[in-house]
């Protein structure tokens, strides 16, 4: 099997991203987007994703750095004092590990946040969590138990083969694929081990708000066998409500339109699509 999704994440934060998502899947190689139900442009991304059937949307569920679906009377433990969910992923982590009514606070946001997906009508292709919380093995548990009674049949786990991304580009720091990997391999287990699908690698960490146009043609050029995903946060510029700092959004909007990435997919010999199509 050679099948390869690559998707856009923050669908629904703004218009800005909307826009990016729609035109690198009707002219680049974009083939999959996470949407953020609570995002400021959710229902203009949910209008593009029903006129696209086949971008594969999934849910990114947000429970850091964002806005809760839920009032903030009813997730006080999980927001700030202007309703927005903290950005303190260490403490509020050890919040939801130690204490159960935060934990309790998150299951219900997150169950209202697949409610919301539910609501949209669209099919639900996978599941992935903002900034990858859902490494956080209470968030994985609550989202696989959840997320099975609404229909969720794959998840991302974002374990990314180390030694492709340095022959790409040797001077990429190694940190985040070093804290991040062993809990990506004890999740992975946990969600094969649960019946559900998961790429056998994932692109996207070490370079993530950076994915160039090199880098993205070169790994389309060196990936590995087997289901692989690449994820991306595209946008029209780099200057937008909720953009994060730094992040290079027009570069990776650009990189899923130019016609040498575009050339180097097609000649991979990977099948495009979504986590639906795994297998098919």
């Amino acid at each position: 099997m050679k099948q390869l999704v690559v998707t856009a994440d923050d669908f629904g934060v703004a218009r800005e991203v909307n826009e990016a998502v729609e035109e690198a899947h009707r002219d680049g190689i974009l083939t999959a987007a996470s949407l953020m139900v609570a995002g400021a442009a959710a229902a203009d991304a949910v209008r593009r994703g029903r006129a696209m059937p086949s971008l594969r949307v999934g849910l990114h569920i947000v429970l850091v750095d964002g806005r809760p679906i839920l009032p903030a009377a009813a997730v006080p433990d999980l927001v700030d004092a202007n309703g927005f969910f903290r950005d303190d992923m260490a403490r509020a982590g050890a919040a939801i590990f130690f204490r159960g009514t935060v934990r309790r606070q998150m299951e219900d946001e997150i169950e209202a946040q697949f409610e919301a997906y539910r609501a949209t009508g669209l099919p639900l292709d996978h599941v992935n969590a903002h900034r990858h919380f859902h490494l956080n093995p209470i968030v994985a548990a609550a989202i696989v138990g959840i997320g099975r009674r609404y229909g969720m049949r794959a998840l991302r786990v974002p374990i990314e083969p180390w030694r492709i991304v340095a022959d790409i580009d040797p001077q990429t720091h190694r940190l985040a694929a070093r804290m991040v990997a062993p809990w990506a391999a004890w999740l992975r287990a946990q969600i094969r081990r649960a019946g559900l699908v998961t790429a056998d690698a994932v692109f996207g960490l070490a370079w993530s708000g950076a994915m160039t146009k090199s880098r993205v043609a070169a790994l389309l050029g060196r990936l590995p066998p087997g289901f692989v995903e690449i994820y991306f946060h595209p946008a029209t510029t780099d200057a937008f409500a909720g953009a994060a700092p730094g992040y290079r959004y027009a570069d990776e909007f650009a990189a899923l339109c130019d016609p040498d990435c575009v050339a180097a997919a097609r000649r991979s010999g990977y099948a495009l699509g979504g986590y639906a199509d795994a297998g098919n």
